[in-house]
């Protein structure tokens, strides 16, 4: 069962109406002749009908088998035509079931056959001008309310599927991102202590003679280092596979290579740089370079051709960036709906991989004066 919430301000409208046209119904129509003396059974199904489409989203196979299994009997054994209220009651019952429950269950075969027997009862009662027009009413009413539940929870079925592809698709980008973020980072540490070992290997050898235990002591940290770069570059071999780019990594000293790849694809960008550069640690440069590139590719893909600026800001402790374009310049309106779009794009979700990677923050999204922004903060 998809659904199983309480009623809401709706439902209670629609079961106040649905009991107070019922009764008065019955009040007025029935009022006279033999029947008078059954008036409260009467207005006992009128408040009935009333609580059952009230708490019919609650339980819907129980509500509507026991509304069909009082009304059935009363109809038969009081020989009296079913009231439009009642019989409207009956049809939302069985549309409420049918959007529920699965098509192919028990509770949708029983709920059927009662709205079947119901049906059954209430034209074997119906007045003797009732004919077959009346009757197929009454059939083609009832299709239609079963139809109209079964395609209503077919596409509740389908956005739950959605969502859940959509939450997939998302785990995945995730997951590609870091495997991403490893091998670059991974390369990093890997270059980094390849350095660290031939520098170690540089000092031994400029020891003097008597220095054995120095020299020993080198060696074995030369030795260590080795087999760490060979770990490193075999855990490479297979974070990268046999299509992954194994070409130098880039930092923010080559963003003005990027910018004029953009311009020539388009994006008319520009660059701002403020405070005073300070070298960055490897990782942290090379998630800075990644997150502008993520930003501007966003740009041509959902804007295309406009403007867009980097700005990149020294701060102390800190490295603000920031990425902004004008949009399509196609009106706000319609800006905004690209800017969503890219709301919850896969780029993002790697840009915010790559910030949390450092402990700093990512926002984006569209802009008041139109267009799209990306603002990222890496604590140094």
């Amino acid at each position: 069962m998809l659904h199983r919430r309480p009623p809401t301000l709706v439902d209670w409208l629609v079961a106040v109406v649905v009991g107070l046209f019922a009764i008065a119904e019955e009040v007025g129509g029935r009022s006279t002749g033999p029947v008078r003396d059954h008036l409260p059974l009467w207005i006992a199904g009128g408040i009935a009908a009333a609580v059952a489409v009230l708490f019919r989203r609650r339980a819907p196979f129980a509500i509507l088998f026991v509304y069909c299994a009082v009304t059935v009997p009363l109809l038969i054994l009081e020989s009296q035509t079913a009231s439009a209220w009642q019989f409207y009651t009956e049809l939302v019952l069985l549309f409420t079931l049918l959007s529920e429950v699965r098509p192919r269950s028990v509770r949708a075969a029983v709920g059927l056959a009662a709205s079947c027997a119901y049906v059954a009862a209430m034209m074997s009662t119906s007045s003797p001008q009732a004919g077959w027009g009346d009757v197929a009413v009454a059939v083609v009413m009832s299709a239609i309310a079963a139809g109209a539940g079964l395609a209503v929870r077919r596409h509740r079925v389908l956005a739950v599927q959605a969502a859940e592809r959509g939450e997939l698709l998302a785990r995945e980008a995730v997951a590609e991102e870091r495997a991403r973020i490893a091998r670059e980072l991974h390369d990093i540490v890997a270059h980094s202590v390849s350095v660290m070992t031939m520098q170690t290997g540089g000092v031994r050898l400029m020891l003097r003679e008597d220095q054995e235990r120095e020299r020993q002591v080198l060696a074995s940290i030369e030795e260590t280092g080795r087999g760490a770069v060979d770990e490193l570059r075999r855990m490479l071999g297979l974070l990268r596979g046999p299509q992954a780019d194994a070409g130098p990594q880039s930092g923010l000293d080559r963003l003005d290579d990027l910018l004029d790849q953009v311009r020539a694809a388009g994006l008319d960008v520009t660059l701002e740089v403020r405070g005073d550069p300070v070298p960055l640690p490897a990782g942290l440069d090379l998630s800075a370079y990644r997150i502008v590139q993520e930003a501007l590719t966003n740009a041509l893909k959902h804007a295309g051709p406009t403007r867009a600026t980097v700005t990149v800001d020294h701060r102390p402790g800190e490295l603000h960036l920031e990425i902004v374009d004008l949009g399509p310049g196609q009106g706000r309106a319609r800006t905004r709906a690209r800017g969503a779009g890219r709301e919850g794009g896969h780029g993002l979700i790697g840009m915010r991989e790559r910030a949390a990677l450092f402990h700093g923050t990512l926002t984006a999204g569209p802009l008041a004066s139109g267009g799209f922004g990306v603002r990222a903060v890496l604590p140094l």
